[in-house]
């Protein structure tokens, strides 16, 4: 990239009606080509002579034509987000004024910042490493408060910390270990094999609890596939409704009314649902129907967590013993839906034949929903999630290399239990020390970093 060479800008507000949008310019000219276009109201202030962190009043121009009235920051290298000189031009936003104004930019030296540029400079600077780099794009793609949390905690360098604690430790022990071989004489080694492993197992532990939370991380950051299942007019979709807020799912009192699968990604009090509403499930003659309960049954499989919905007033027949035995071995809730009337259903049987909690619901009265929020806390999150000091492996990419790096440490760990000379276990810690290294950044390639970038939005 020709890092040292241009001059990038870009919009980096939204391109929609709004009060104030932003137009940033970060690079090695980004003060002369603002001196060229910025005028203040007494003609005679320039950027170039104004110091650092200050915020100046006036009007973007080209030439003799105002562009727009503005708040213009100026911000000099290396204490910005690049690590660059970096102004940013506050004008009215609006996708008129703020296309203006980046024109006139580029006009006058800028060129257009790739996506996720302004971030790769601040990665390429050593402003951030990579890990952190990803969590701003997982900042701004949050779905819920958990996942906007677990981010900026990353962005903070919760991640950075475990890993470099990791990678120092193994480190260390490789380096001991070229120098013994490199100086036999000064160095003794013998019997070092068991303390070496209990080195290695150490951050073993540490490694395996990183990874244990990639299951709970995922489902923080991209939502938990949820399929409400359960006969035809049980009260699913009014369910899914009563969860959503809005009438999106047609609610009759005709049996098989929902045929196909109505997706829907709902907030429920900082947990994020990806919710499907399916075909109620029964042996249906009428084939448009069959297909919507086949359907409804692979999500049923494929799914996180299953809410099986089934009619309090109505006793439970064939069908609802075939939907057991399909959701069988899956985190199910259990939802006896129509329970501000009289009940028919035995709470306590249906408990011993599923192994899942039962909670009474009214999605009609709309009660219950407090105690199935809270128990799909304890299904996941074990009640509460705390992030003062838990990370959570949120990205697959990283997850992917917290794996060869156990891999990597549980070669060493047959080295020594095989009494292989100390030069083998030092191939293998490097494996390991690289494999974090593709976490932070230090050890991946410039394809890549340029991937990682590119799914960002241009303006970050």
């Amino acid at each position: 990239m020709r890092f040292d060479e241009d001059t990038i800008a870009a919009i980096s507000t939204a391109m929609a009606p709004s009060g104030i949008g932003i137009v940033r310019i970060s690079g090695r000219d980004a003060v002369s080509i603002a001196d060229n276009i910025y005028h203040s109201p007494n003609k005679k202030k320039k950027l170039s002579g104004q110091p650092s962190h200050t915020i100046h009043y006036g009007w973007i121009k080209d030439g003799e034509t105002s562009i727009d009235e503005v708040l213009v920051m100026l911000m000099r290298g290396p204490h910005t987000y690049t690590g660059e000189d970096t102004v940013e031009i506050n004008c009215h936003g609006g996708i008129i004024s703020e296309r203006k104004v980046l024109e006139t930019a580029l006009k006058y030296g800028a060129r257009p910042a790739d996506p996720g540029e302004f971030t790769k400079r601040a990665f390429l600077s050593g402003r951030i490493d990579l890990s952190q780099a990803e969590a701003v794009m997982d900042v701004i793609s949050a779905k819920n408060d958990y996942a906007l949390k677990s981010s900026l905690g990353q962005l903070k360098g919760s991640m950075l910390d475990k890993i470099k604690d990791i990678r120092s430790a193994i480190l260390y022990e490789d380096a001991f270990i070229e120098s013994a071989l490199d100086d036999p004489e000064h160095i003794n080694i013998d019997g070092y094999g068991s303390k070496l492993k209990r080195i290695v197992d150490e951050q073993i532990n540490k490694i395996d609890k990183l990874l244990s939370t990639a299951e709970e991380g995922k489902m923080i950051q991209e939502g938990i596939k949820t399929v409400i299942v359960g006969k035809p007019n049980v009260g699913k979709s009014s369910l899914l409704n009563l969860l959503i807020g809005e009438e999106k799912a047609i609610v009759t009192d005709v049996a098989g009314t929902t045929r196909d699968i109505l997706e829907e990604t709902i907030n429920l009090r900082g947990i994020s649902l990806k919710m499907l509403d399916t075909a109620g499930i029964r042996d249906a003659s009428d084939k448009v129907e069959q297909i919507g309960v086949d359907r409804a049954k692979k999500h049923a499989k494929d799914a996180d967590l299953v809410l099986y919905v089934i009619d309090s007033n109505v006793p439970m027949d064939d069908n609802d013993r075939k939907i057991i035995e399909l959701i069988r071995g899956k985190k199910v809730i259990v939802l006896l839906n129509k329970s501000d009337l009289e009940s028919v259903v035995d709470k306590e049987e249906i408990e011993g034949q599923i192994k899942a909690p039962v909670l009474s619901v009214s999605a009609k009265k709309g009660f219950g929903l407090t105690e199935l929020e809270n128990t799909i806390k304890k299904l996941f999150f074990n009640g509460d999630l705390s992030f003062n000091d838990e990370v959570y492996i949120t990205n697959e990419r990283h997850k992917r290399s917290l794996q060869d790096t156990r891999k990597s440490l549980c070669f060493v760990e047959d080295s020594i239990r095989m009494n292989m000379p100390e030069d083998f276990f030092t191939i293998d810690l490097m494996n390991a020390y690289e494999s974090l290294g593709e976490i932070t950044g230090e050890s991946v390639g410039e394809d890549l970093v340029d991937e990682i970038f590119s799914k960002f939005c241009t303006g970050k």
